[in-house]
C-alpha cells in the first residue's frame, strides 16, 4: 500500500513539474525530454556535418523534424539507428530519473540558492563524463550525463537568470577555469514580495533585477515543517508548502502554467542552448570519434568484434596459437567497412568465467589478449556457455 501511496505521489509531482522542467503530460510546454532530445539532435547533426565537410563528403539532412533514423542516415550510419535511439532514451530518461532520486536534494535543481553545489555538481559530473569516455564505458558516460544535464537545465527554470534579461547560457557553470558563478544576492537582503493574487510577474524586488542579484526558488513538500528564510522566494505552485509562506507566491519557469509561466519559453530555450554547449565541451575533450560512439553512432554502425577464449592448462599449448589468430583477425578488419566499434573479450576456466572486458581500441583489445595465460582446470565443467552469456 505504501509503495502505491508512493508511485501516485510521484507521479503527481512530475505531472506539477515541482523540480525542473515537466516530465510527462507536459502538454504545450517543453519538458526535460524534449530539451535533452532536441539538443542532442542539433548537436550531432552539427558534429556530423563537420565530420563530412573534413572528409570531402556530402551531408544532407532529410526534410521534416529531425530523428534519431533520419539522422543516422545522414552521418553515413543508417546501421547506427537504433543505437543512437537508444544512447538518447538512456541519456534523457536519466535526466527525468534525478526528480525521483533527488527529489529532495536542493543541490541537484538550484532550489534555495544552492548555487555553489549545484554548479560543483554539474563541474564534477563534466569530469567523470569525460573520464568514462576515455575508458570505453558509454554507459556509464551516459548515465552521468543525464544527471548533470537535469541539474543545468534546472538552473534556467527555477533562478531569475532569465528574469534579469538573460537569454543566453551561463557559461561559468560549465567552465574549470571560473570559480565565480556571479553576484549572488547576499543573506540579509529580501528577494521577492508576495505576488497578487495568482500574478507573479513582477514579484522579484526591483533591487534585485537592478543589480543583476541571482537568486533561487526555496521549496518543501512537508506540511508545517517546510520554511524558507524570510523575505526570500519561493519555487511555486501547488505542491510547494513554502509558496503560501510570506513572500507568497513563486518564480519557477518549469511550464507555461508556473508561476513565472510567463518566461517559460525563454527558459527552455536557453537551457536547450545549454544543453549543447555543455556537449560540445564533452565532445572537445572526447574527440569526434569517441563522442559519436558514446551516443551510439560509428562509421560501421554497432558492429562488435566478441572472443571468448578458454584460459584452462589444457591450453597451454594452444594460447600463442590462439594470440596470433585473434590479431589476424583484428587487424584485417582495420579500415575496412567491417570494423567493429566496440571489442569484447570473455576469457573463461574451469570453474570460473570473466571478467567481461571491453573498449573500442583495437590495440588495446590485442593487449588484452596478449594477457592471457593458460592455467588451473580440473575435474568441473569448463564454462565456455557462461562466458558466452556474460557478454
Amino acid at each position: 500500500m505504501m509503495s502505491s501511496v508512493l508511485a501516485v505521489v510521484s507521479l503527481l509531482l512530475l505531472q506539477t513539474g515541482v523540480q525542473g522542467f515537466l516530465v510527462l503530460f507536459s502538454g504545450s510546454s517543453m519538458d526535460h525530454l524534449e530539451i535533452t532530445r532536441e539538443a542532442i539532435l542539433q548537436t550531432m547533426a552539427k558534429v556530423c556535418m563537420q565530420l563530412a565537410s573534413v572528409e570531402g563528403r556530402d551531408f544532407t539532412l532529410p526534410p521534416g523534424p529531425l530523428t534519431a533514423e533520419s539522422l543516422a542516415l545522414a552521418c553515413s550510419s543508417s546501421g547506427s539507428a537504433k543505437s543512437f535511439q537508444s544512447a538518447i532514451s538512456d541519456v534523457t530518461w536519466r535526466n527525468a530519473g534525478v526528480d525521483f532520486r533527488h527529489l529532495f536534494n536542493e543541490e541537484y535543481h538550484f532550489d534555495g540558492e544552492r548555487f555553489i553545489e549545484g554548479r560543483k555538481l554539474i563541474k564534477d559530473g563534466m569530469t567523470s563524463v569525460k573520464a568514462s569516455i576515455k575508458q570505453g564505458n558509454f554507459e556509464a558516460a551516459r548515465q552521468k550525463l543525464g544527471d548533470i544535464l537535469h541539474t543545468l537545465q534546472d538552473f534556467y527554470s527555477h533562478s531569475n537568470w532569465i528574469e534579469l534579461g538573460n537569454r543566453f547560457p551561463h557559461s561559468n557553470l560549465i567552465r574549470s577555469d571560473v570559480s565565480d558563478i556571479g553576484p549572488v544576492a547576499d543573506k540579509d537582503t529580501p528577494t521577492c514580495r508576495s505576488c497578487v493574487g495568482i500574478d507573479c510577474q513582477n514579484n522579484i524586488l526591483e533591487n534585485i533585477i537592478r543589480d543583476k542579484k541571482l537568486t533561487s526558488g526555496y521549496f518543501g513538500l512537508v506540511p508545517f515543517f517546510s520554511t524558507k528564510p524570510k523575505g526570500r522566494c519561493s519555487h511555486g505552485g501547488l505542491s510547494d508548502q513554502t509558496s503560501g509562506q510570506e513572500p507568497t507566491g513563486g518564480i519557477n519557469k518549469d511550464s507555461l502554467e508556473s508561476s513565472h509561466g510567463n518566461w517559460h519559453a525563454a527558459a527552455a530555450e536557453v537551457a536547450m542552448a545549454a544543453t549543447s554547449q555543455l556537449l560540445e565541451d564533452i565532445r572537445g575533450a572526447a574527440g569526434d570519434t569517441d563522442f559519436l560512439r558514446m551516443m551510439g553512432i560509428s562509421k560501421n554502425g554497432s558492429r562488435v568484434l566478441c572472443f571468448v577464449i578458454d584460459t584452462t592448462g589444457s591450453m597451454s599449448d594452444d594460447i600463442a596459437a590462439v594470440r596470433e589468430t585473434t590479431s589476424f583477425i583484428i587487424d584485417s578488419k582495420r579500415g575496412t567497412p567491417d570494423e567493429p566499434s566496440v571489442y569484447i573479450l570473455v576469457p573463461f576456466n574451469d570453474p570460473d568465467f570473466g571478467p567481461l572486458m571491453r573498449t573500442t581500441d583495437p590495440n588495446v583489445f590485442k593487449a588484452q589478449i596478449n594477457a592471457l595465460n593458460a592455467n588451473g582446470g580440473g575435474d568441473f565443467p569448463e564454462m565456455s556457455l557462461s562466458g558466452l552469456q556474460v557478454q
